[in-house]
């Protein structure tokens, strides 16, 4: 069967082969939020080092690749079913691109299908907004406002595609991109 994909369709089958790839395994020690904060930062070390002839770029790359990495990574971590969390990612062609592979099970993906496509039909700075609102009268979790915050405010670039496997188990797999500075490094 076909995945159901949102957002940018050409980036959902954008080959990431040429990058790194890292997987997060469940173990004794159960995968947890420090786990997406120290990957997202290996993740931005490594490639913000193109830009370290100006620390002004090295440091706009690394803190917009730490933020688009942690976030991608927690929700994955937050939201996942007991397995393995695929990463890959790489700098092509002036952006950062970074893909989230992790399976979900069947009412978090209806629910998160039904927030993107109403995302589809608004404009993330105003949803922004919106939930900042929500948020502030709301004692609820679940805020959404990293994802909000990607699209309005940093301009990301997303895609995510559902795919059935085994059961109520779905594969959900982000991919996301977002520009980077010029780069003067070879």
């Amino acid at each position: 069967m076909r995945p159901t994909v949102y957002g940018i369709e050409s980036l959902a089958g954008i080959s990431l082969d040429s990058g790194t790839r890292l997987t997060l395994t469940d173990g004794p020690l159960q995968l947890g939020w420090k786990h997406s904060g120290m990957t997202s930062d290996f993740i931005a070390e490594v490639m913000a080092l193109r830009y370290s002839s100006s620390r002004k770029g090295y440091m706009q790359a690394h803190h917009d690749i730490g933020y688009l990495s942690n976030e991608l990574i927690e929700n994955a971590v937050k939201f996942r079913q007991p397995g393995e969390i695929l990463i890959e990612a790489g700098i092509f062609d002036g952006s950062f691109l970074i893909r989230v592979q992790n399976t979900i099970d069947g009412v978090t993906s209806a629910r998160f299908q039904q927030l993107l496509h109403r995302l589809q039909s608004r404009d993330p700075g105003e949803l922004l907004l919106e939930q900042i609102e929500t948020n502030a009268i709301s004692t609820a979790s679940g805020s959404g406002l990293g994802l909000l915050t990607l699209l309005s405010d940093y301009d990301a670039k997303m895609a995510w595609a559902f795919e059935e496997n085994e059961g109520e188990r779905i594969i959900l797999t982000t991919t996301a991109a977002v520009a980077m500075p010029p780069s003067s490094n070879p």
